[in-house]
């Protein structure tokens, strides 16, 4: 009998132990739950815990219900939130060589982009990433960003006069400016309304981010500028990733990989698909001579240059 009691009082005291080192790590983003990336996340959490055995889970926070993010950077650098999901290049306010990368027409496509992140550009990106606290854990796809307007585009010469918004971004300020359309910053929240009351005639934005914010109720046209790759930084906490285990590093790799596949291919499904539901609601699609818009981009070129240095532009691009 002694020998079953000793071996329920260590069955018992294992499963405290394991309890106890079970943990519930934060997730920030301000995409909502009808976005691509959040269905990417939540298979990441989904397969997190079924690989850690449950000794890892992760608590969605959707729709910026913890800050811009901004704000939830500063919280995944002091330590208070676990991970957070931005914009790759929208870290350029901490990461100023980041806005080599957003610049428009520099990346061609999202394969082109995988590759400037795994190559020598992008590892000494990890490196700043590192600087400021973060580990970049993987970068997904957030969609292509295309120009809506209430009047069809046909070439670059009917940008002019356009106001249009776009984020506070200076990548996609200049884009504005160089094609002859005035920019106007407008909050996300905003826009819908912006286009309905004519504060502005134009915006840009992802296929599935004009469909999720149902953009096209307000906009007659979709010109397919292709002028950006969008893409999705999955950041952790650097004192949360220098916690982890190596095992435990891992399953988080594992996870996220898994949730990236999804979130990217949702993507991608999408773009295919909604071209077709733009059309059927309506909406006058445009392909643009794009020519022109990548030669309006040379002077906003130079200035980075001037920044960064000659030839920054096509080391980013691996020329």
């Amino acid at each position: 009998m002694t020998f079953f009691k000793t071996l329920l009082a260590g069955t018992a005291l294992l499963a405290l132990t394991t309890a106890a080192e079970a943990r519930e790590l934060t997730f920030g983003m301000q995409d909502g739950e009808t976005s691509t990336v959040y269905l990417g996340a939540q298979e990441f959490a989904k397969r997190l815990e079924e690989i850690s055995g449950g000794a890892l889970t992760v608590n969605l926070f959707p729709s910026g219900t913890l800050g811009d993010f901004k704000a939830m950077v500063a919280q995944a650098q002091g330590g208070e939130l676990d991970m957070v999901l931005t914009g790759y290049p929208d870290m350029s306010y901490v990461i100023p060589e980041l806005k080599l990368v957003g610049a428009p027409y520099v990346v061609k496509d999202f394969d082109h982009l995988k590759r400037i992140i795994a190559g020598p550009w992008g590892q000494k990106m990890d490196a700043a990433f590192e600087a400021q606290g973060v580990h970049l854990l993987d970068v997904w796809y957030y969609g292509t960003r295309q120009t809506t307007s209430n009047k069809p585009i046909e070439s670059m010469a009917d940008m002019k006069g356009l106001r249009m918004r776009t984020p506070n971004v200076p990548f996609l300020i200049a884009y504005a400016e160089a094609v002859g359309a005035t920019p106007a910053p407008v909050a996300f929240a905003e826009v819908y309304l912006a286009l309905q009351t004519n504060q502005v005639d134009a915006e840009e934005n992802p296929l599935p981010t004009i469909a999720a914010q149902k953009f096209y109720e307000v906009q007659s046209a979709v010109a397919m500028t292709n002028h950006f790759i969008a893409s999705a930084a999955v950041q952790v906490s650097k004192s949360t990733w220098d916690g982890l285990s190596e095992e435990e590093k891992g399953w988080m790799t594992e996870a996220i990989h898994a949730g990236g596949t999804l979130s990217d291919e949702a993507t991608f499904k999408a773009e295919a698909e909604l071209l077709s539901d733009f059309e059927s609601r309506g909406l006058t699609i445009t392909r643009p001579d794009l020519e022109p818009f990548r030669a309006a981009m040379q002077p906003y070129y130079d200035t980075l240059e001037a920044e960064f240095g000659a030839g920054a532009i096509a080391s980013v691009r691996g020329e």
